[in-house]
């Protein structure tokens, strides 16, 4: 966790919080100043509880309560969001008998943190969530590793339902990392592609694609977007972000294929990077990677051109670029945008 923190309030818990201290050097440990004692590694804290636990609540990423649940609950229920954004929360008992994940135990990764510290402190874990009592697939964090994202998360709660109910789920991957599941539950089957997914008579579905997916089959969908597609880009020195927004927006329209999978936009190495898409990568929050014209003129690229050969030493960019960085296949040939600017889609293959 990026940032743990660990609140006791009693003489036991302070014990505990040190033992965790010691096991977990990088989390933060507070107790109440009236129970300071020669402890080095605790931070004592002379406010109300009932402040202290609201800040710490809304400045962690995980938060471990070594006192009661109730307590917990009541001092935390007035600040609670929702699962994208609230902290894990954990509550361990006085005697360590119990760790029990309270809060936010896929997204916030309560529940594996549960299980770790149970595990150094020889207590029992306390896991409510019903995929994890029922051995069964975590709907909201399936490729959660691979850094995929949801399409739409309104389906999540309907098909984690059908999921623990062992009801029929289909499974459609066209890309992506294979590796994340190790068994298959009975209950869920790949097909392998989207006419049979819907012949399938499959209660609900996972999808894992990076192609826009129709309305009807998605409503019934968690569709998971990996980054799998690489945008290569031809401009000119002055082209603007704007420029290069609307012509990425108009591919991807034109192909139906996924911003939400784009892994990186790539260009030519110029004297001087293109200010247009470095305010792009930015903004998208998407890396720019840029590749060395020699290397670029070894790429061989369906549509070359002469005159881009003239004024760059390689007579492709955008699908020599999108090609080298994804080392897999191109999707989307060249797509001019006079004056300035081409587009082409590689996507890489796992």
């Amino acid at each position: 966790m990026e940032k743990t923190s660990v609140l006791a309030i009693t003489k036991n818990g302070v014990n505990i919080g040190e033992n965790l201290k010691q096991l977990f050097p990088d989390w933060s440990v507070y107790a109440p100043s009236k129970l300071a004692n020669e402890a080095p590694k605790i931070t004592w804290y002379s406010e109300p509880t009932s402040d202290k636990i609201v800040e710490l609540f809304k400045n962690s990423n995980a938060l471990i309560c070594i006192f009661s649940l109730g307590a917990v609950i009541r001092l935390i229920a007035p600040y609670l969001k929702d699962k994208k954004t609230d902290p894990a929360v954990i509550v361990i008992d006085d005697k360590t008998n119990f760790v029990i994940s309270v809060l936010s135990g896929h997204i916030g990764g309560a529940n594996k943190l549960t299980e770790e510290i149970a595990s150094k402190l020889k207590a029992l874990p306390v896991i409510t969530t019903a995929a994890d009592v029922n051995k069964t697939i975590a709907v909201d964090l399936v490729g959660r590793e691979f850094d995929w994202k949801i399409e739409d998360d309104s389906t999540v709660t309907k098909i984690s339902a059908h999921m623990v109910n062992d009801e029929p789920i289909g499974v459609l991957q066209e890309t992506g990392n294979k590796k994340w599941y190790k068994k298959l539950p009975k209950n869920v089957v790949i097909y392998d592609n989207i006419e049979d997914l819907k012949k399938s008579g499959s209660k609900g579905h996972l999808i894992i694609t990076d192609k826009i997916i129709g309305d009807e089959i998605a409503m019934e969908s968690v569709i998971y977007r990996p980054p799998s597609l690489v945008i290569g880009i031809g401009l000119h020195w002055d082209t603007s972000k704007d420029t290069i927004r609307e012509g990425i927006n108009f591919c991807l329209d034109k192909f139906k294929l996924s911003s939400k999978s784009i892994a990186k936009l790539v260009s030519i190495k110029k004297p001087q990077d293109v200010q247009g898409l470095i305010d792009l990568g930015k903004e998208m929050k998407i890396p720019v990677e840029y590749v060395d014209r020699k290397e670029l003129a070894l790429i061989s690229a369906p549509n070359p051109s002469e005159t881009v050969k003239v004024f760059e030493g390689t007579a492709s960019v955008s699908e020599a670029a999108a090609i080298k960085i994804s080392e897999g296949e191109l999707i989307v040939e060249k797509q001019k945008f006079p004056p300035n600017l081409t587009i082409a889609i590689a996507r890489i293959l796992n």
